[in-house]
């Protein structure tokens, strides 16, 4: 059994309009996943830092980030972060270029987490439904490409509104959704913005989005979850 969430931190910066990096890993803390996927974790402009020091990473959480090569100053690749448990391996690592109009990317590692060998894939995809389109193509290809077949989870924000067409129908081919539920805008979650998708050999054993005091006002979005166990 294994546990994962993503979550998109709107680069630390709550409803009161304060950067707050410790209200973040408080919120991650509560929902205690072994494998997380951030969104927007790192500053956009200048030398692109990580919305959470890495000194908080090590001294206040049971996670650390997977190596990604990007900047030294970024834990990430566009603002894209894995974390996993300290005790964790981390077996493989990557970025995966991604087409897009507007700085775009997302992650892969493969890791041995809770005892589990599993692949996760991290991403933030376009505005522009066209683009996600193409980006999910890619992502998938990447995938594909992959010499090792392992159990995999594809998750992030993927900015589709739609209920099932778009980019949803192209990852629906291969990959199952967990119903975890509206997590966009956290005052009034209506949109399922936020997704959780794994590989049919892996099953949804419970799911959700996190609502509490700290998930309320950390970010815009709510974080999603979902307890995996392999078919």
């Amino acid at each position: 059994m294994i546990k994962v969430a993503s979550y998109n931190i709107h680069k630390g910066i709550g409803l009161d309009r304060r950067r707050d990096p410790m209200r973040i890993l408080d919120v991650l803390r509560e929902i205690d996943a072994d494998v997380i996927a951030l969104q927007e974790a790192d500053r956009r402009f200048g030398a692109k830092a990580g919305i959470i020091p890495i000194h908080a990473l090590e001294d206040h959480s049971p996670w650390k980030a997977i190596p990604l090569g990007a900047n030294a100053g970024s834990m990430g690749w566009h603002g894209n972060v894995l974390l996993v448990r300290k005790d964790a391996l981390v077996l493989d690592s990557e970025a995966i270029h991604l087409p897009a109009l507007e700085p775009r990317g997302a992650v892969m590692a493969d890791v041995r987490a809770n005892g589990t060998p599993i692949r996760i894939v991290g991403m933030h995809l376009d505005l522009s439904g066209l683009w996600r389109r193409r980006q999910a193509h890619a992502i998938l290809a990447h995938v594909d490409a992959s010499a090792e077949r392992r159990p995999t989870v594809l998750m992030g924000d993927l900015n589709e509104w739609s209920a099932g067409s778009g980019c949803l129908r192209d990852f629906g081919k291969d990959y199952a959704f967990a119903a975890t539920g509206a997590s966009f805008h956290v005052r009034r979650p209506v949109a399922r913005l936020d997704r959780i998708m794994v590989s049919r050999d892996l099953r949804v054993v419970d799911c959700g989005a996190h609502q509490s005091a700290a998930s309320r006002k950390a970010s815009d979005h709510l974080p999603i979850w979902a307890m995996l166990e392999a078919v």
